[in-house]
């Protein structure tokens, strides 16, 4: 087979790879714009017969969706704003500060990325209750602001910045802190792109943890907000689907904005590691 044969090939299994895989997602947002019991037929529509918005609709006027929606948005902001502050200031230090017990420390973390954070849960929620967290977004929020993972991601990326350049700044007479905010977080930016959209989709797709904390319905994350309706509404598909369309839309929107910081970090941390 020529190349150029070999290329067209290539470009076909890659574009029938990209169809299947896009093919669930359409289905899905076509199916939020059908009338009620029409996606249940035999065989299902790929298409609205007549597009209607009553789904959307309904999930807004009656299902105050909207509040859930918000609710999930300032959670996993705040959550990813947080995380990347102290994930940050604490990968720059196990990476280039010298403090006492810094290399057991740092192994006593590495050994706890192995263990499953539903063994974790128990004991976060008797600590939670005894700070009075509880029913508090405080108890979703606290548990996510600095993981183990993002520390050792960012400690990594930050390895690789040159000692000399720190050290020159000090002997110009700056602080750790200007060290911090104009050298170290500039050289950091790819990493905490990358880390910033694993923190907001977790924080966003979370159901278990919130569930589990939040008992107040007016405090539902739409994870939690869409599982209660499914059980309300178990044979409406068409609703079902409306709500899942608003749960994958915020994310898709994020990932595809940030899509070339995001590789770039992976590729970047992927060369310098």
């Amino acid at each position: 087979m020529s190349v150029s044969g070999a290329r067209v090939l290539l470009h076909a299994l890659l574009l029938g790879a990209a169809a299947i895989t896009l093919f669930p997602l359409l289905w899905m947002l076509s199916v939020s714009f059908m009338a009620g019991g029409e996606a249940s037929a035999f065989p299902p529509p790929l298409l609205p017969g007549h597009g209607t918005l009553a789904n959307y609709r309904q999930l807004f006027g009656q299902q105050n969706i909207g509040r859930y929606l918000t609710n999930s948005l300032s959670l996993a902001a705040m959550t990813t704003l947080l995380s990347l502050l102290l994930n940050s200031l604490a990968g720059y230090a196990f990476a280039k500060l010298r403090f006492r017990a810094r290399e057991p420390l740092l192994r006593v973390l590495m050994a706890a990325l192995v263990i499953p954070s539903q063994v974790a849960m128990l004991p976060l929620f008797l600590m939670m209750k005894w700070l009075g967290l509880v029913n508090t977004y405080a108890a979703v929020v606290v548990p996510a602001m600095a993981g183990i993972f993002g520390v050792f991601l960012v400690r990594q990326y930050a390895l690789t910045i040159p000692d000399e350049l720190l050290e020159a700044a000090r002997i110009d007479g700056a602080s750790e802190l200007r060290i911090f905010t104009s050298i170290v977080l500039p050289a950091l930016r790819p990493i905490l792109v990358t880390l910033g959209v694993f923190t907001f989709l977790g924080s966003w797709n979370d159901f278990m943890w919130p569930l589990i904390v939040l008992t107040d319905q007016g405090l539902y994350t739409l994870p939690i907000a869409l599982a209660t309706l499914s059980r309300e509404h178990v044979q409406d598909n068409e609703l079902m689907m409306a709500g899942a369309v608003l749960t994958v839309l915020p994310v898709l929107a994020l990932f595809l904005s940030l899509q070339r910081y995001y590789i770039r970090g992976i590729l970047m941390g992927s060369v310098k590691g």
